[in-house]
């Protein structure tokens, strides 16, 4: 069939094929990651970034191009995960931006869409690098814009050779890929969906969307199992689709009707979380501005009863939980770690929610505005301890009506160090900077195991070597954990060290650990050692040095 212009429903199915490609190539790209640590997760990021995208447009019976966009790129910005995730919702975002009015476009309408991709990708990203996702993006976009195909399919079919050629290209461009002999995970996953759309126009393939769930990170509440006072015993969330332009009319009105309330707008969709005791009347208030979507009610006194009946602590909770029942604080604190160990000592050091996520798990933009929903504070601390976690909640922030900070820390031993140094005396912007400052003056170690056979800065790696690193780069390789762990921390210590803290994970016994502890003891006998079950998965210790 040949396609002069292209409409809602064939923009549709070429991002519903794109998203089931992409869905059955995540583990492919994953492996494309540059270091042979068992983490690589940009496949997983952009397939479930992509798949929210697609969700939103699932159930849409449009042959507007402009609106299907519209929904996805929309789904994309919530559902983003990792800086590739960011990406996409970014590059998506300026495909809705080009696409903008149109039921229909021809192919230089189009191209003004991958232009505006490219350059909604590159704005993202405060230091764009080449050899990445965003080359391909930039690489595509040329072809569009120079494009003389007579046909879509055509059209198409030129952006994925090109994409393709760039794609190959990364090695060359980024030195860390051709000493790994791989070409860019992000740009692997952009292709992969290009040419998903490619094939579904020139095979005129009518989508379905995969069946398969769509996971969000899981958190853990910093919160007592006794008996409580639920003034609003109804919580209630929705979504509005209406002007956004009315949010904050629309809050005034319900702000008398319950507490622990949030309504955010964005285009046109108003989400809003309050805790009620008569939900009727807020739906009832709600629907006179728009259709309601995505309604939950939950009884939170039949829960927390439930929860004391079962006398355990509280350790996986449902979004409709709640941390900020009662009056509002100043400060409230949202980090992100895996291993119930490592979970328990944010808790204790005085954070409010704890997302379940980390390596190999990152969590959405949603996940983390969720997160934000359950805090009652002036001012949220997000302490997110992973450098692919950052820009989701940089997103989250520009995102929430509520004045969120994001302390860039891009490991556990960094997220601790924070949480423990915060003075909640001090001002906002005073701990914001102290914060970044204590940043600098913890260094981190940590040792996992090799998923593949490589070499990495004249390192001859084998599939199972133990390795160790130190701040992200591979220092130390061996066979014993343990004998590795030493060694990292012999490339950390130096003369002004005082404090050696190990968190040890689930894949080690408590006996291990008591005996290294023991090692460290006699090794450094000036220094102070302290030893943490974190039961963290794939990295057997962690360890910082203060």
């Amino acid at each position: 069939m040949e396609y002069t212009k292209i409409n809602g429903h064939d923009f549709y199915n070429m991002v519903v094929n794109a998203s089931n490609k992409l869905l059955e190539q995540s583990d492919f790209v994953n492996a494309l990651n540059v270091f042979p640590v068992p983490d690589g997760d940009t496949g997983t990021n952009m397939s479930m970034t992509f798949k929210a995208a697609v969700k939103e447009i699932e159930d849409m019976d449009s042959d507007s191009i402009g609106e299907i966009s519209k929904k996805l790129a929309k789904g994309a910005l919530m559902g983003a995960r990792g800086n590739s995730g960011v990406i996409l919702s970014q590059i998506l975002r300026g495909f809705s931006k080009g696409l903008e009015g149109k039921k229909e476009v021809d192919i230089k309408e189009f191209a003004v869409a991958f232009s505006e991709g490219s350059k909604s990708a590159y704005k993202a990203v405060m230091r764009p690098t080449e050899g990445t996702i965003l080359s391909v993006i930039r690489a595509a976009a040329e072809a569009a814009v120079s494009s003389d195909a007579k046909d879509m399919v055509g059209f198409m079919e030129e952006i994925t050779v090109k994409s393709k050629e760039m794609l190959d290209r990364t090695p060359e461009l980024l030195p860390a890929l051709k000493k790994a002999k791989v070409v860019d995970s992000g740009g692997m996953g952009l292709y992969i969906i290009l040419r998903g759309m490619f094939e579904a126009l020139k095979n005129d393939i009518k989508a379905e969307l995969s069946d398969i769930k769509i996971s969000g990170a899981n958190g853990t509440l910093a919160k007592s199992t006794e008996e409580i006072d639920i003034k609003f015993g109804y919580c209630t969330e929705f979504i509005i689709l209406g002007d956004a332009k009315r949010a904050q009319d629309f809050q005034n009105e319900i702000e008398s009707l319950g507490d622990s309330m949030i309504v955010v707008g964005y285009d046109d969709v108003i989400k809003v979380h309050i805790h009620t005791n008569d939900p009727g009347l807020v739906l009832s208030k709600a629907v006179a501005i728009g259709e309601l979507s995505k309604i939950k009610i939950d009884n939170m006194r039949e829960e927390h009863r439930e929860l004391l009946i079962n006398t355990k602590e509280l350790t996986e909770t449902s979004s409709e939980d709640e941390v900020g029942d009662g009056e509002k604080k100043k400060y409230g604190f949202i980090t992100v770690a895996m291993g119930d160990g490592i979970s328990n000592i944010f808790k204790d050091l005085g954070i409010d929610y704890v997302i379940e996520g980390g390596q190999t798990m990152n969590p959405s933009t949603q996940d983390i505005l969720d997160a934000v929903e359950k805090i009652n504070a002036e001012h949220i601390f997000i302490m997110p301890n992973n450098k692919n976690i950052i820009m989701a909640a940089n997103q989250a922030a520009e995102i929430s009506s509520k004045n969120i900070l994001v302390v860039p820390t891009t490991t556990i031993p960094q997220g601790i160090a924070c949480a423990t140094m915060f003075n909640h005396d001090s001002e906002v912007e005073e701990n914001f900077t102290n914060l970044k400052d204590a940043i600098e003056v913890v260094k981190t170690g940590s040792v996992t195991y090799a998923v593949r056979d490589t070499e990495i800065d004249g390192i001859d790696i084998k599939q199972g070597n133990m390795l160790g690193l130190v701040e992200g780069k591979i220092k130390e390789v061996g066979e014993d954990k343990k004998v590795v762990a030493g060694k990292v921390l012999e490339d950390m210590i130096d003369d002004e060290s005082e404090l050696i803290t190990v968190y040890y994970g689930e894949d080690v016994s408590d006996e291990d650990a008591n005996e290294f502890e023991v090692e460290l003891q006699e090794k450094y006998d000036d220094l102070d050692i302290q030893f943490y079950k974190g039961n963290q998965p794939l990295y057997y210790f962690l360890i910082s040095v203060e």
